[in-house]
């Protein structure tokens, strides 16, 4: 793996919170960029040896060892806060899985849905869009659900700390509408501080009284099911006309 195992206490101190990269010798790629402190760096080679334990990451490292080589350990920068290690590495990644700028590029830490509305890459385009956005224009006959990703993003950034969310799964779920409601809906339209940012068009429903990390609710939420649509003429567009109200997280338009 290296010619080290480990950094001492000089080294970790000096190093503070750190943005690292591992190689793959074998065509001298990038397949994992992180952040962290301490010898973190060196956690993936000791979690290669548990065979229990898969991950695209892990099995990329095992390959390596299997072929007798070494994985490349590189600190890209050091001496850094936590909060501006995870921007670091949020900028890289983007940087490296950019699909425009990158056709071949694989991470082994990159997750479905990614490449969102946040602070990612975009061109002056998609920048104007987002912040110079046009009033809604409902089709006619449609009913949309309108969901506030207030929640989501504010929970994202806490702490001055920015984590990436995975918006299909923050605008699916889980919402307290009436359970005569889903079938007239056609799209359902995430909402962050008064602009759509995510539109699913819906294709199935189902109800449950627990989340996936074990919270219960009071009575059944609804989760959608759809595809999420990236050229929708919703996304991107002005609902602050249609105001969730006080302490309010859905809200239904129609024409």
């Amino acid at each position: 793996m290296s010619k080290i195992n480990g950094f001492n206490q000089r080294t970790i101190e000096s190093l503070a919170y750190y943005v690292y990269a591992l190689i793959d010798p074998r065509d001298n790629r990038i397949f994992y960029i992180g952040k962290g402190k301490g010898n973190r760096i060196f956690q993936h080679a000791k979690d290669a040896l548990d065979d229990s334990d898969q991950s695209l990451k892990l099995d990329i490292i095992r390959s390596i060892l299997r072929d007798g080589r070494e994985v490349g350990l590189y600190i890209l920068r050091h001496n850094l806060t936590e909060e501006t290690a995870y921007v670091v590495e949020s900028v890289l990644i983007d940087l490296l899985t950019y699909s425009k700028f990158n056709k071949t590029s694989i991470l082994a830490n990159i997750a479905a849905g990614h490449h969102q509305w946040d602070e990612g890459i975009k061109d002056v385009d998609e920048i104007d869009s987002i912040y110079n956005c046009m009033k809604i224009d409902i089709n006619q006959k449609e009913t949309l659900l309108l969901v506030s990703l207030n929640k989501s993003f504010d929970q994202a950034k806490a702490n001055g700390v920015y984590r990436r969310i995975d918006i299909y799964e923050s605008t699916r779920k889980y919402w307290k509408i009436s359970k005569n409601s889903p079938q007239e809906i056609k799209y359902v339209l995430g909402v962050y501080k008064g602009v759509v940012r995510s539109v699913i068009e819906v294709s199935s429903w189902e109800w449950t009284d627990v989340a996936e990390d074990g919270t219960k609710f009071k009575s059944d939420r609804c989760i959608f099911e759809g595809k999420l649509l990236n050229d929708s003429a919703y996304l991107n567009k002005d609902v602050s006309d249609y105001p969730f109200g006080s302490g309010g997280a859905v809200r239904y338009i129609r024409r």
